[in-house]
């Protein structure tokens, strides 16, 4: 009774870093997406002087440890005089900008490749059907082929938004109190490192069960075709006409 009574209080002190963490996860999820689309439409470019930085980009992104490239514009970035010069010192020089600006270097490397797939999934029927109404450019890429590849690719993507959300706890190893680093300066003070850390691992549970539904609910809106078509009961006063069966 104790230890569940020391873990709701540990609970209630981890909530502090919880606006930290969904932050970061935010603009790591979304700023991974963003750069990784335009990491994707170079890679499908067809031109190798788009197609090679991008390959090159997404190899270097996807075989450095997150960690690894933390560190690096953390406390590597500061070694540079013409980067302490700059205008973006002041940003470069704040810790949570640097994780801010590792997790979406990493996620974009990832999210390319989902998007990538996304993108070379849509059909030549549905691009052909789309040129003959007359769209092109910009306007088939908005309503034909963004849409499919999304509803494609947000599956898989939804799993790198959990690795993202869990991958903000590295956040704590350079100096930010998220939720990890505040359980990890708790451990350190009460010396009883399991209840505090089964606390931290609830409340990433939350967030990440959340997440998964609010995925759900978007693929659920982007799918309407595989909805299930109410059936029509024997006792149904006045059945309604199923323009699908014409």
């Amino acid at each position: 009774m104790e230890s569940l009574t020391f873990i709701l209080d540990t609970i209630l002190r981890l909530l502090q870093g919880l606006p930290l963490t969904l932050g970061l996860a935010t603009i790591a999820i979304a700023g991974g997406l963003l750069l990784g689309f335009f990491i994707a439409m170079m890679r499908v470019s067809g031109k190798f002087w788009l197609q090679f930085p991008a390959w090159l980009y997404v190899q270097l992104i996807r075989s450095t440890p997150l960690l690894v490239l933390m560190f690096l514009i953390y406390y590597g970035l500061s070694q540079f005089i013409s980067i302490r010069s700059s205008i973006l010192w002041p940003f470069l020089r704040e810790a949570y900008w640097c994780a801010c600006l590792a997790l979406v270097i990493n996620a974009s490397g990832y999210a390319s490749e989902v998007i990538r797939g996304g993108l070379q999934s849509v059909g030549r029927n549905e691009i052909e059907a789309a040129r003959a109404c007359g769209m092109s450019g910009l306007l088939l890429l908005r309503r034909i082929i963004v849409p499919l590849a999304v509803r494609q690719a947000l599956p898989a993507y939804s799993n790198d938004m959990i690795a993202m959300v869990k991958a903000t706890s590295l956040a704590s190893l350079v100096t930010l109190m998220d939720v990890t680093g505040i359980a990890a300066s708790i451990a350190n003070e009460t010396y009883r490192p399991i209840p505090v850390f089964v606390a931290a691992g609830a409340i990433y549970l939350a967030i990440t069960f959340a997440l998964t539904q609010a995925v759900k609910r978007i693929e659920y809106r982007l799918s309407p075709h595989l909805r299930r078509v109410p059936t029509i009961s024997k006792s149904d006063p006045e059945p309604r006409l199923n323009l699908e069966q014409i």
